[in-house]
């Protein structure tokens, strides 16, 4: 399709602005890029404060001993996915001097907000290993597939950032519209509680949610006893990110005829 070639081609363009959009996040910082490990490192220690010495929460069976591990190695994808899409919902505005002034690629914008976010994400990832090799004794080389987890869940967060993104265009509402959206998401995917602990009704939300196929996967790979994930799980987190991905890659290039008169 044409917006691959264009993301091959533009390759170049694209290292330059996750770069920039990677340093500007941390301009005039003392800490700089330190507050991605800041950020994380305080989210756990506050979780383990109030989960496992105030609250004393006991993670579901087969999730290891610790709530909070579990709770957080479930968080993690999320805030990939979340601000992936939530900060595309607004990039071509933001980006609207480019877009109309010159001849301009617009569909690498939430390609960049992607990788950017990646780099966070990376640390954050990095920090969640050490902290289940010293809360919980446990390390497995079958942590190399997370990668693969993430190419997924950017396929599948891009594909939605390239819908809301050109939506976002025409329909002013609907950067807040996605933040609504969101937050019910977020209580529709496993990560707080089990997909054991949804109602029985519910639980083909759960089913249906591709979030649900990432966060458990992450489980899998970083906490002790849970094992690899399902084949047949992956295999449908692969279909449904690639469909959204392409199904997002055409909506953008079809609506993208316009930005520059709208914009």
């Amino acid at each position: 399709m044409g917006f691959l070639r264009v993301l091959v081609e533009r390759r170049s363009l694209m290292y330059q602005m996750v770069r920039r959009d990677f340093e500007t996040r941390f301009v005039g910082s003392a800490a700089g890029w330190l507050w991605t490990i800041i950020h994380p490192l305080v989210l756990l220690v506050s979780w383990v404060f109030v989960f496992q010495y105030c609250m004393k929460i006991k993670p579901p069976e087969g999730a290891g001993d610790s709530y909070t591990l579990y709770l957080f190695c479930g968080y993690l994808p999320w805030l990939l996915f979340q601000e992936t899409v939530q900060r595309s919902a607004g990039s071509l505005l933001d980006q609207a001097n480019l877009i109309t002034k010159t001849v301009f690629p617009s569909e690498i914008i939430p390609v960049t907000i992607y990788l950017s976010s990646l780099a966070s994400h990376a640390i954050a990832v990095a920090l969640g290993v050490l902290m289940v090799r010293f809360m919980a004794g446990h390390f497995s080389v079958v942590i190399v597939l997370l990668p693969f987890y993430a190419l997924l869940l950017g396929l599948f967060a891009v594909g939605i950032g390239w819908i809301v993104a050109s939506l976002q265009v025409y329909l002013r509402d609907t950067a807040q519209v996605v933040v609504v959206a969101l937050v019910g998401w977020f209580w529709m995917t496993p990560i707080f509680i089990d997909e054991q602990s949804f109602p029985e009704g519910a639980r083909f939300l759960v089913h249906w949610n591709p979030m649900a196929y990432v966060v458990n996967g992450y489980r899998r790979l970083m906490l002790p006893g849970a094992g690899l994930p399902p084949a047949g799980d992956l295999i449908l987190l692969a279909a449904i990110a690639l469909a959204v991905f392409c199904a997002g890659g055409i909506v953008f290039r079809h609506l993208k005829r316009g930005f520059a008169d709208v914009l």
